[in-house]
């Protein structure tokens, strides 16, 4: 986190006329939330690094857009483009994840590292509403959004097993082709059946369109993102929204869109294994919970312990044929890449549960509960999951990044084109002030 900032300041010290660097909030633990602006045009790009903590590559990426943008002209003066770059928009829960960030990057160490904060405390959602924003972090996006009234937003995300993908709030006809280019130059895998878009209607291959917020209780929160959020709040503005994914670990069949041989039987397989596994976890827990009364920080990591145990049960329900969920909605068509997303996506739950208790563990000194042996193995039949049974190989930094890069430029090239030649975004001037010294922050 301290890097990020660091490295923005230098890149304003070499480019004064060109860059600016403001603080624009504050985090809960104090953390200065930085804007970097690069250019000088009234069309405003917001793009935001870091919503979710666990998924750094963001950072890394907007610092590359800065650069891009100052060597290209065409990326502002010709478009008549200031380029607003948050560079965490979550950075207390990135030093969270600096177990792992420092690398060796393997699924074991990044599974017993992780973090992520429970669904009420991620940045990005509204769960009661844009009148009512709890945490500083949305306060200070939600400022950002109503005072640029960007013609383009963009949230960086990574996938940590599995493809990229793209999910819009307006289509832009020409990104899926783009987005199909960057990836096969980079080896990166389309996800052609997210997860995450499982029931959402598709603009092209790896690219979905973001569904109106609805009414819904958590647990459908969680698992179908159905509350308002940042993504949807500028649509006021008539704001284009881009989520961009990209994945650290790539597995090449979330791309296989061919009619699967068994349906049923791979479902039936999933839904087993997360009910197998979430009876394993709740056993930990039990065991756990009552000795963390003495343990710093315990309730952040139980926060998303529980959001995770209450997911389980109704996703396996779901995807599982043989039950009824109550929901009255089936399954949509799905290809080999939607069953291999669902895989995936169990996996990560079970992993992301096991790995938040194997550290609640290990801080608390001593494991009198003797539950560590069972988190380990835990731990390690996922990863040889994904390692062994979904081929997932590690996708270097730089690529991650140069993958992000191109499609956010793609998208910004396609969102000029669209926003008519008389429509500016945000005030007048606005972010033209003079770099914050980084010693005064």
């Amino acid at each position: 986190m301290d890097e990020l900032g660091a490295r923005a300041a230098a890149l304003v010290a070499r480019h004064p006329r060109h860059a600016r660097l403001r603080r624009v909030g504050t985090s809960r633990a104090g953390t200065p939330l930085l804007l970097l602006s690069v250019g000088h045009g009234s069309r405003q790009a917001l793009v935001v690094a870091g919503p979710h903590a666990n998924e750094p590559v963001g950072g890394a990426t907007v610092l590359r857009l800065a650069e891009r943008a100052l060597a290209d002209p065409r990326l502002t003066e010709g478009a008549d483009a200031t380029w607003n770059l948050l560079l965490c928009a979550d950075p207390d829960g990135l030093r969270r994840n600096e177990g792992w960030l420092s690398g060796p990057y393997t699924l074991g160490r990044y599974a017993r590292n992780f973090f992520r904060p429970g669904f009420l405390e991620q940045p990005e959602w509204l769960p009661n509403g844009p009148d009512h924003p709890a945490l500083p972090e949305t306060r200070a996006l939600l400022a950002l959004q109503d005072k640029l009234r960007p013609f383009l937003h963009c949230s960086l995300h990574g996938v940590d097993v599995g493809g990229g993908f793209v999910e819009l709030t307006h289509d832009l006809p020409g990104l899926a082709q783009r987005i199909a280019h960057a990836a096969a130059r980079l080896g990166i895998p389309r996800e052609l059946g997210a997860y995450d878009t499982l029931y959402w209607p598709g603009l092209g291959p790896a690219v979905y369109r973001i569904p109106p917020p609805r009414r819904g209780d958590l647990t459908a929160a969680i698992t179908e993102a159905a509350v308002e959020s940042t993504w949807c709040h500028p649509r006021r503005y008539g704001t284009v929204t881009a989520v961009v994914e990209a994945p650290m670990w790539g597995v090449d069949a979330v791309a296989d869109g061919s009619p699967p041989a068994d349906r049923d039987a791979v479902l039936r397989s999933v839904s087993r294994t997360l009910r197998q596994d979430t009876r394993r976890l709740h056993r930990a827990l039990a065991r756990i919970r009552p000795r963390l009364a003495t343990v710093p920080d315990a309730a952040h990591l139980l926060a998303p312990v529980d959001d995770y145990l209450l997911v389980c049960p109704r996703l396996a329900d779901a995807w599982d044929p043989d039950t009824d969920d109550g929901s009255g909605r089936s399954l949509p068509p799905m290809s080999t890449a939607h069953l291999v997303a669902l895989r995936l996506a169990g996996r990560r739950l079970s992993l992301r549960t096991a790995g938040l208790l194997h550290q609640l563990v290990t801080r608390a000194g001593e494991d009198p509960a003797g539950v560590l042996p069972e988190l380990d193995r835990l731990v390690d039949e996922g990863c040889a999951d994904y390692r062994d049974g979904c081929a997932a190989r590690w996708i270097p930094v730089s690529r991650q990044v140069e993958y992000q890069t191109r499609v956010v430029l793609a998208a910004f090239e396609l969102a000029v084109r669209r926003s008519s030649a008389g429509s500016r975004s945000g005030e007048p001037g606005w972010g033209s002030e003079a770099a914050v010294p980084m010693h005064r922050e």
